[in-house]
């Protein structure tokens, strides 16, 4: 059969056109004025304290002092930033917060997926429901109170330093050793949020047909083919846009919980980008070079979302956006 002919015996399908809501605009937002209604306090805390005070970026132009304003600051150009790349400690912050983000990437990153497949296997609702109420507290506790329940435990005077020292060895006080810090922090961060970030792990789970299960028992497929073949594949979509998500913030290692800790183990072991801001906007009063480093850094996040959104969707996944 020719070209001509299938051509002829299959005419091309035209995609059915979309059917246009009745009515204008205004008739449409107005019959859903209640939905518009629900959204507008959401609306409204992204505008005041998401898009507002972005406009105090133009602070990282200017020798801004919060006495004369954006109005009457002088403006300095690119010099904060020139400033900010001759100092020596945001290299030292720089390297501190890559080491950390890519630990906490490593580890405190997968650590919720693995929570969320062994919780799944658990065949006792009772049993499952019991054990995610427990790991889901440490989220809702202060960093203030995680830092205080830990040095009970692995400070100088804590917990594990005491039987230590009764068993004759010479104690470590974990807590304020340099060597121990950044090991500590993804720790920290593993006890406290890998409870929380099961949820959506645990539902992109329960998205999976349980019929793939069934098809792969029969066909003798174990617990870890089961888990490689049928689990892992089903959250491939969300696991990759949990993933383009972190690296938004993957210079967003922990202000409050390294803040408490700093004074441990010393500036040059936990200066981290958010500190540095802080040290030098608001305790040093150099707003203009603390918005410097700080817009630098929601550029970097950005161009690593946005290209790690754009080599996602040439793998042939959805993406982020």
């Amino acid at each position: 059969m020719s070209v001509e002919q299938v051509a002829r015996e299959r005419p091309h399908a035209r995609p059915t056109p979309k059917a246009r809501p009745a009515g204008s605009l205004r008739t449409r937002m107005w019959r859903a004025r209640t939905m518009y209604l629900m959204m507008l306090p959401g609306l409204l805390y992204f505008v005041v304290f998401c898009y507002v005070p972005l406009l105090g970026n133009i602070a990282a132009f200017q020798d801004y002092s919060p006495f004369l304003g954006f109005s009457a600051s002088q403006w300095v150009g690119f010099h904060n930033f020139a400033v900010m790349f001759d100092d020596p400690q945001l290299v030292t912050a720089a390297k501190n917060t890559v080491v950390l983000s890519f630990l906490q990437i490593v580890f405190a990153f997968p650590a919720p997926i693995a929570l969320a497949v062994m919780l799944n296997s658990v065949m006792s609702e009772r049993i499952k429901r019991w054990v995610q109420a427990v790991v889901y507290l440490p989220h809702f506790v202060s960093w203030v109170i995680v830092i205080a329940i830990w040095q009970q435990l692995l400070g100088g005077d804590g917990l594990l330093t005491n039987l230590i020292s009764d068993h004759g060895t010479q104690s470590v006080a974990i807590m304020s050793d340099p060597h121990w810090f950044k090991s500590l922090i993804t720790a920290q961060v593993i006890w406290k949020d890998t409870g929380w970030n099961t949820i959506i792990f645990l539902a992109a789970i329960t998205r999976i047909d349980s019929q793939l299960y069934e098809s792969a028992a029969v066909d003798g497929a174990g617990t870890w083919r089961r888990l490689w073949h049928v689990t892992l594949p089903g959250m491939r979509g969300v696991l990759v846009l949990m993933l383009i998500l972190r690296l938004g913030n993957v210079l967003t290692v922990g202000f409050e919980q390294i803040l408490l800790q700093q004074h441990t183990v010393g500036a040059e072991t936990a200066q981290v980008l958010d500190t540095f801001v802080y040290t030098r906007g608001v305790v040093g009063g150099d707003w203009g070079l603390a918005t410097a480093a700080g817009l630098l850094k929601g550029v970097i996040a950005t161009t690593l979302v946005v290209a790690a959104n754009k080599f996602v969707k040439r793998t042939g996944s959805e993406g982020a956006f």
